[in-house]
């Protein structure tokens, strides 16, 4: 399974695309200044203002992703960010299904879309028969 097929590709532009889209809405939020954001990172045990410093990361590990030849950085070390949602979330004790497996769930659009778009990583995560 080496070769990609036209659904193949687009089904990973499709996916990749909606963890992109995702990834915005939460950066643009983050970024919104909206008091919100402050109190929602309090509820998680984070300090007042970070919101700013988490989306900032967030873009440009996303830019990265978005990039053909930095894809593969960008999707570990997203995936870095997401195991520390997962973390957060687990220890304040939120919902396992709606908000600690969350980070988990991004990270499969994020893999997944790269996976059925990029050829060279199939050898490297195969699908076994």
């Amino acid at each position: 399974m080496t070769e990609t097929t036209k659904p193949m590709l687009w089904t990973g532009r499709v996916l990749s695309a909606l963890f992109v889209l995702f990834m915005l809405f939460d950066i643009g939020i983050k970024l919104s200044g909206l008091p919100i954001v402050d109190e929602t990172m309090a509820a998680l045990g984070w300090p007042s203002g970070w919101g700013m410093p988490l989306a900032i990361l967030e873009l440009a590990l996303l830019v990265l992703y978005l990039i053909p030849r930095t894809a593969l950085l960008g999707a570990v070390l997203l995936t870095g960010l997401f195991g520390a949602t997962v973390a957060t979330h687990l220890r304040v004790g939120n919902p396992l299904f709606s908000h600690v497996l969350f980070g988990v769930y991004l990270a499969l659009f994020a893999w997944g879309g790269l996976w059925l778009r990029d050829a060279s990583l199939r050898p490297v995560f195969p699908l076994k028969r």
